[in-house]
Protein backbone atom coordinates (compact mmCIF):
# COMPACT_ATOMS: atom_id res chain seq x y z
CA UNK A 1 0.00 0.00 0.00
CA UNK A 2 1.35 3.43 -0.94
CA UNK A 3 2.14 5.80 1.91
CA UNK A 4 -0.41 8.57 2.35
CA UNK A 5 0.64 12.00 1.07
CA UNK A 6 0.05 14.64 3.74
CA UNK A 7 -0.33 18.34 2.96
CA UNK A 8 -0.76 21.19 5.42
CA UNK A 9 -2.50 24.35 4.27
CA UNK A 10 -2.11 27.54 6.29
CA UNK A 11 -4.68 30.25 5.61
CA UNK A 12 -7.89 31.73 6.99
CA UNK A 13 -11.30 30.19 7.47
CA UNK A 14 -14.03 32.36 6.00
CA UNK A 15 -17.13 30.81 7.52
CA UNK A 16 -19.22 31.93 4.54
CA UNK A 17 -17.82 32.48 1.05
CA UNK A 18 -15.84 30.06 -1.05
CA UNK A 19 -12.19 30.84 -0.49
CA UNK A 20 -9.07 29.94 1.47
CA UNK A 21 -9.40 26.81 3.63
CA UNK A 22 -12.99 26.09 2.60
CA UNK A 23 -11.64 25.72 -0.95
CA UNK A 24 -8.23 24.20 -0.20
CA UNK A 25 -9.45 21.42 2.08
CA UNK A 26 -12.03 19.85 -0.28
CA UNK A 27 -10.04 20.44 -3.49
CA UNK A 28 -6.74 18.99 -2.28
CA UNK A 29 -8.59 16.16 -0.55
CA UNK A 30 -10.25 15.32 -3.87
CA UNK A 31 -6.80 14.33 -5.16
CA UNK A 32 -6.65 11.63 -2.49
CA UNK A 33 -4.25 13.70 -0.40
CA UNK A 34 -4.66 13.88 3.37
CA UNK A 35 -5.10 17.58 4.02
CA UNK A 36 -4.46 19.19 7.41
CA UNK A 37 -5.35 22.79 8.16
CA UNK A 38 -3.85 25.57 10.23
CA UNK A 39 -6.19 28.58 10.35
CA UNK A 40 -4.54 31.99 10.40
CA UNK A 41 -7.84 33.69 11.31
CA UNK A 42 -11.57 33.05 11.40
CA UNK A 43 -13.80 35.48 9.51
CA UNK A 44 -17.60 35.50 9.43
CA UNK A 45 -17.40 36.01 5.65
CA UNK A 46 -14.62 36.77 3.22
CA UNK A 47 -13.73 40.41 2.76
CA UNK A 48 -14.95 41.04 -0.79
CA UNK A 49 -18.53 42.19 -1.22
CA UNK A 50 -19.46 41.89 2.46
CA UNK A 51 -19.51 44.62 5.11
CA UNK A 52 -19.12 44.53 8.89
CA UNK A 53 -17.56 41.06 8.80
CA UNK A 54 -16.01 39.74 12.01
CA UNK A 55 -12.36 38.70 12.28
CA UNK A 56 -10.68 36.63 14.98
CA UNK A 57 -6.90 36.67 14.65
CA UNK A 58 -5.32 33.33 15.62
CA UNK A 59 -1.70 34.47 15.73
CA UNK A 60 -1.19 33.40 19.33
CA UNK A 61 -2.39 29.87 18.55
CA UNK A 62 0.19 29.15 15.84
CA UNK A 63 3.25 28.47 18.06
CA UNK A 64 1.21 26.34 20.47
CA UNK A 65 -0.12 24.21 17.62
CA UNK A 66 3.43 23.77 16.32
CA UNK A 67 4.61 22.64 19.75
CA UNK A 68 1.85 20.06 19.97
CA UNK A 69 2.66 18.72 16.50
CA UNK A 70 6.31 18.43 17.52
CA UNK A 71 5.29 16.45 20.59
CA UNK A 72 3.16 14.14 18.45
CA UNK A 73 5.81 13.74 15.76
CA UNK A 74 3.56 15.10 13.01
CA UNK A 75 5.26 15.97 9.70
CA UNK A 76 4.00 16.95 6.25
CA UNK A 77 5.05 16.16 2.69
CA UNK A 78 4.12 19.67 1.63
CA UNK A 79 3.02 22.96 3.16
CA UNK A 80 0.84 25.39 1.23
CA UNK A 81 0.33 28.92 2.52
CA UNK A 82 -2.43 31.26 1.41
CA UNK A 83 -4.09 34.21 3.16
CA UNK A 84 -1.98 35.14 6.20
CA UNK A 85 -3.58 37.46 8.73
CA UNK A 86 -0.56 39.50 9.85
CA UNK A 87 3.13 40.09 9.36
CA UNK A 88 3.78 38.57 12.79
CA UNK A 89 2.32 35.28 11.59
CA UNK A 90 4.88 35.03 8.80
CA UNK A 91 7.66 34.44 11.35
CA UNK A 92 5.67 31.66 13.03
CA UNK A 93 4.96 30.08 9.67
CA UNK A 94 8.68 30.02 8.87
CA UNK A 95 9.20 28.08 12.11
CA UNK A 96 6.47 25.62 11.14
CA UNK A 97 8.05 25.07 7.72
CA UNK A 98 11.48 24.55 9.30
CA UNK A 99 10.25 22.07 11.89
CA UNK A 100 7.24 20.23 10.41
CA UNK A 101 8.18 19.74 6.75
CA UNK A 102 9.62 16.35 5.86
CA UNK A 103 13.06 16.15 4.30
CA UNK A 104 12.66 16.92 0.58
CA UNK A 105 9.13 18.18 1.26
CA UNK A 106 7.68 20.95 -0.90
CA UNK A 107 6.56 24.46 0.03
CA UNK A 108 3.90 26.29 -2.01
CA UNK A 109 3.42 30.00 -1.33
CA UNK A 110 0.39 31.80 -2.70
CA UNK A 111 1.08 35.39 -1.56
CA UNK A 112 -2.63 36.12 -1.25
CA UNK A 113 -2.63 39.80 -0.35
CA UNK A 114 -3.72 41.86 -3.36
CA UNK A 115 -5.52 41.95 -6.71
CA UNK A 116 -6.53 44.44 -9.40
CA UNK A 117 -3.80 46.84 -8.34
CA UNK A 118 -4.81 47.11 -4.68
CA UNK A 119 -3.95 45.46 -1.39
CA UNK A 120 -6.62 43.48 0.40
CA UNK A 121 -8.03 45.12 3.50
CA UNK A 122 -5.35 45.48 6.21
CA UNK A 123 -2.26 44.85 4.05
CA UNK A 124 0.42 47.30 2.94
CA UNK A 125 3.87 47.46 1.36
CA UNK A 126 5.59 46.50 4.61
CA UNK A 127 3.56 43.28 4.65
CA UNK A 128 4.42 42.66 0.99
CA UNK A 129 8.11 42.95 1.79
CA UNK A 130 7.79 40.33 4.54
CA UNK A 131 5.73 38.14 2.22
CA UNK A 132 8.63 38.32 -0.23
CA UNK A 133 10.84 36.80 2.46
CA UNK A 134 8.39 33.94 2.94
CA UNK A 135 8.40 33.39 -0.81
CA UNK A 136 12.13 32.68 -0.59
CA UNK A 137 11.23 29.51 1.34
CA UNK A 138 8.83 28.41 -1.38
CA UNK A 139 9.67 25.72 -3.89
CA UNK A 140 6.73 27.18 -5.81
CA UNK A 141 5.32 30.71 -5.62
CA UNK A 142 2.03 31.58 -7.30
CA UNK A 143 1.51 35.36 -7.40
CA UNK A 144 -0.89 37.27 -9.60
CA UNK A 145 0.43 40.37 -11.34
CA UNK A 146 -0.62 42.73 -8.53
CA UNK A 147 1.16 40.66 -5.88
CA UNK A 148 4.21 40.33 -8.09
CA UNK A 149 4.36 44.09 -8.58
CA UNK A 150 4.12 44.77 -4.85
CA UNK A 151 6.81 42.20 -4.06
CA UNK A 152 9.06 43.71 -6.74
CA UNK A 153 8.17 47.36 -5.96
CA UNK A 154 6.95 47.83 -9.53
CA UNK A 155 3.95 49.86 -10.71
CA UNK A 156 0.89 47.79 -11.61
CA UNK A 157 -1.25 48.29 -14.72
CA UNK A 158 -4.32 46.67 -16.22
CA UNK A 159 -2.39 44.57 -18.74
CA UNK A 160 1.18 43.56 -19.44
CA UNK A 161 2.87 42.51 -22.67
CA UNK A 162 4.37 39.06 -23.00
CA UNK A 163 7.84 40.57 -22.72
CA UNK A 164 6.90 42.43 -19.52
CA UNK A 165 5.42 39.28 -17.99
CA UNK A 166 8.49 37.25 -18.84
CA UNK A 167 10.75 39.93 -17.36
CA UNK A 168 8.63 40.07 -14.20
CA UNK A 169 8.87 36.29 -13.82
CA UNK A 170 12.64 36.50 -14.19
CA UNK A 171 12.80 39.18 -11.49
CA UNK A 172 10.76 36.93 -9.20
CA UNK A 173 13.47 34.26 -9.46
CA UNK A 174 15.14 35.84 -6.45
CA UNK A 175 11.99 35.20 -4.37
CA UNK A 176 11.71 31.43 -4.73
CA UNK A 177 13.79 28.31 -4.25
CA UNK A 178 12.80 26.95 -7.65
CA UNK A 179 9.55 27.63 -9.52
CA UNK A 180 7.64 30.82 -10.30
CA UNK A 181 4.08 30.47 -11.54
CA UNK A 182 2.99 33.98 -12.50
CA UNK A 183 -0.73 34.33 -13.19
CA UNK A 184 -2.59 36.99 -15.12
CA UNK A 185 -1.18 37.17 -18.64
CA UNK A 186 -3.92 37.76 -21.22
CA UNK A 187 -3.58 37.18 -24.95
CA UNK A 188 -6.71 37.68 -27.07
CA UNK A 189 -9.11 34.91 -25.97
CA UNK A 190 -6.56 33.10 -23.81
CA UNK A 191 -5.27 33.35 -20.27
CA UNK A 192 -1.59 32.61 -19.82
CA UNK A 193 0.53 31.57 -16.87
CA UNK A 194 4.29 31.97 -16.88
CA UNK A 195 6.04 28.87 -15.50
CA UNK A 196 9.71 29.53 -14.71
CA UNK A 197 12.19 26.95 -13.45
CA UNK A 198 14.90 28.85 -11.61
CA UNK A 199 17.29 25.90 -11.38
CA UNK A 200 17.05 24.70 -14.98
CA UNK A 201 16.69 28.29 -16.24
CA UNK A 202 13.70 27.44 -18.45
CA UNK A 203 10.45 29.32 -19.00
CA UNK A 204 7.11 28.21 -20.40
CA UNK A 205 3.72 29.81 -21.02
CA UNK A 206 0.66 27.68 -20.30
CA UNK A 207 -2.63 28.77 -21.85
CA UNK A 208 -6.29 28.24 -21.00
CA UNK A 209 -9.40 29.65 -22.62
CA UNK A 210 -10.28 33.07 -21.23
CA UNK A 211 -13.69 33.57 -19.64
CA UNK A 212 -14.80 37.14 -19.00
CA UNK A 213 -16.06 36.56 -15.49
CA UNK A 214 -14.58 37.90 -12.25
CA UNK A 215 -15.21 36.17 -8.94
CA UNK A 216 -13.74 35.93 -5.48
CA UNK A 217 -11.83 32.74 -4.70
CA UNK A 218 -10.68 31.69 -8.16
CA UNK A 219 -7.06 32.15 -7.11
CA UNK A 220 -7.63 29.69 -4.27
CA UNK A 221 -9.24 27.19 -6.63
CA UNK A 222 -6.23 27.49 -8.95
CA UNK A 223 -3.60 27.24 -6.22
CA UNK A 224 -5.27 24.29 -4.48
CA UNK A 225 -5.61 22.25 -7.66
CA UNK A 226 -2.03 23.16 -8.60
CA UNK A 227 -0.82 21.82 -5.24
CA UNK A 228 -2.84 18.64 -5.63
CA UNK A 229 -1.64 18.01 -9.19
CA UNK A 230 1.99 18.64 -8.28
CA UNK A 231 1.85 16.33 -5.26
CA UNK A 232 0.56 13.57 -7.54
CA UNK A 233 3.65 13.94 -9.73
CA UNK A 234 2.53 16.30 -12.48
CA UNK A 235 5.13 18.68 -13.90
CA UNK A 236 4.66 22.39 -13.01
CA UNK A 237 3.45 23.17 -16.54
CA UNK A 238 0.99 20.26 -16.51
CA UNK A 239 -0.16 21.20 -13.01
CA UNK A 240 -0.72 24.81 -14.14
CA UNK A 241 -2.73 23.57 -17.12
CA UNK A 242 -4.87 21.31 -14.92
CA UNK A 243 -5.40 24.08 -12.38
CA UNK A 244 -6.36 26.56 -15.10
CA UNK A 245 -8.82 24.15 -16.69
CA UNK A 246 -10.35 23.21 -13.35
CA UNK A 247 -10.78 26.89 -12.43
CA UNK A 248 -12.40 27.54 -15.82
CA UNK A 249 -14.84 24.67 -15.29
CA UNK A 250 -15.71 26.00 -11.83
CA UNK A 251 -16.44 29.42 -13.34
CA UNK A 252 -18.58 27.84 -16.05
CA UNK A 253 -20.66 26.10 -13.37
CA UNK A 254 -21.28 29.49 -11.74
CA UNK A 255 -22.11 31.73 -14.71
CA UNK A 256 -25.82 32.47 -14.94
CA UNK A 257 -26.59 32.17 -11.24
CA UNK A 258 -27.04 35.79 -10.17
CA UNK A 259 -27.52 34.78 -6.54
CA UNK A 260 -24.06 33.20 -6.39
CA UNK A 261 -21.79 36.24 -6.26
CA UNK A 262 -19.40 35.25 -3.47
CA UNK A 263 -17.29 32.55 -5.13
CA UNK A 264 -17.37 29.84 -7.80
CA UNK A 265 -19.11 26.45 -7.71
CA UNK A 266 -15.91 24.43 -7.63
CA UNK A 267 -17.69 21.55 -5.87
CA UNK A 268 -19.69 20.83 -9.02
CA UNK A 269 -16.50 20.69 -11.09
CA UNK A 270 -14.65 18.20 -8.87
CA UNK A 271 -15.92 15.12 -10.79
CA UNK A 272 -14.28 16.56 -13.93
CA UNK A 273 -10.98 16.91 -12.10
CA UNK A 274 -10.25 13.21 -12.54
CA UNK A 275 -10.58 13.44 -16.32
CA UNK A 276 -8.18 16.38 -16.32
CA UNK A 277 -5.62 14.35 -14.38
CA UNK A 278 -5.84 11.53 -16.91
CA UNK A 279 -5.70 13.70 -20.03
CA UNK A 280 -3.03 16.30 -19.13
Amino acid sequence: MNETIKTLTIQDISCYGQCSITVALPVISAFGIETAILPSAVLSTHTSGFTDFTVRDLTEDLPEIRKHWEKEGIFFDSIYTGFIASAEQLDYIKDIIDSRLKENGLVFVDPAMADHGEFYNGFDQEFADKMGELCKLGDFILPNTTEACFILHKPWKESFTKEEMLEMAKELKAFTKRYVILKGYEEEDKMGMIVLDKIEDTIDIVYNEKINYVSHGTGDVFASSFVGSTMLGKSPSAAAKIAGEFTKKAIEKTIGDETHTYGVKFEQAIPELYDLLKSI
